[in-house]
């Protein structure tokens, strides 16, 4: 339990209508929380209001909003080195962190992890930036920033897929060079996915047995093969056994990538472009109010979620 039933609701601008959450936060104030909220409007607002709320005492925040809404909240919080508590709201079209960690999507239910004890997590961690749930480069970066809002809001995080089918003819490999503690693998790859959490762009699970507290990353590299468009119609649409089959992977506690051709980058909806990329995880860093049955804990119930 909360030693302070004492929040402030970190909302995406866009959700600032939403009923569900609004009924949500007035149960909440029923039941003894003093529950603030707080609206984005634009890039670095996140960032802005999580100083202001540590600065103000609160033990507790909340962060409403899709994958990169949650990420800019608890970078925020991680680079402060706050020891105030992170709960989850999620808000947007994939939720991919959320629904691979058994976080609720309702409203009222994700709230009620506010009476669960917060647990210490990683984050990501790449050139200084942190990232909650997934870096993901080559062709999953480029499906997921060239997904329309229009098409997310009809088919939800599905849009993503029907995105990478239709981007098939588009799709080229890239030349990378991987290596960390006991891990080298060089060549041409279709798509990369480092993960603190499992899945990324709307349900495709690239890293099937991430934990965020172990203290590492897991890695995912899909190599380039002669039969693209069969290679990534497996990884797309055959599950675990499909990311195997086509896939190698790794669990590390940190990872150089060198591109020379450079490589785009998506964390969490945030992109990044470079030619060397160092990769690590921060043991630790956020103490987050998640299910105690969560898949993505050590602890927890394990196996892989539907999308």
């Amino acid at each position: 339990m909360a030693t302070e039933r004492k929040a402030l609701l970190i909302l995406h601008g866009k959700q600032a209508q939403n009923e569900e959450v609004r009924a949500a936060v007035l149960a909440l104030r029923e039941r003894g929380w003093q529950l603030a909220v707080r609206l984005t409007w634009e890039g670095g607002d996140a960032a802005r209001l999580v100083q202001e709320a540590l600065a103000a005492g609160y033990p507790t925040l909340i962060a409403g909003g899709g994958d990169g809404t949650l990420r800019e909240v608890a970078e925020a919080m991680a680079l402060a080195r706050s020891e105030a508590s992170l709960a989850l709201l999620p808000l947007g079209t994939a939720n991919d962190f959320c629904r691979a960690a058994g976080i609720p999507l309702l409203p009222a239910e994700a709230l009620a992890l506010l009476e669960c004890e917060p647990r210490p997590i990683d984050l990501g961690e790449v050139d200084g930036q942190l990232f909650l749930n997934m870096a993901t480069g080559g062709f999953g970066s480029r499906v997921t920033a060239n997904t329309s809002e229009e098409l997310k809001k009809l088919l939800g995080g599905a849009a993503y897929f029907l995105t990478g089918l239709s981007r098939f003819a588009e799709v080229h490999s890239a030349f990378g060079r991987f290596g960390g503690p006991g891990f080298a693998w060089e060549g041409d790859f279709l798509a990369l996915g480092i993960g603190n959490g499992r899945q990324a762009g709307g349900g495709h699970v690239l890293c099937p047995q991430a934990q965020v507290d172990d203290g590492l990353l897991d890695v995912c590299i899909v190599p380039a093969s002669q039969d693209v468009v069969g290679t990534l119609g497996t990884l797309l649409s055959g599950g675990i056994l499909g990311l195997e089959a086509v896939s190698v992977s790794a669990r590390l506690p940190w990872l150089e990538v060198e591109a020379p051709e450079g490589l785009d980058i998506n964390l969490d909806g945030e992109p990044l472009e470079s030619r060397h990329l160092r990769f690590a995880a921060r043991p630790g860093a956020l103490r987050v109010h998640l299910p105690d049955s969560s898949p993505l804990l050590g602890g927890g119930a394990g196996g892989v979620p539907a999308a």
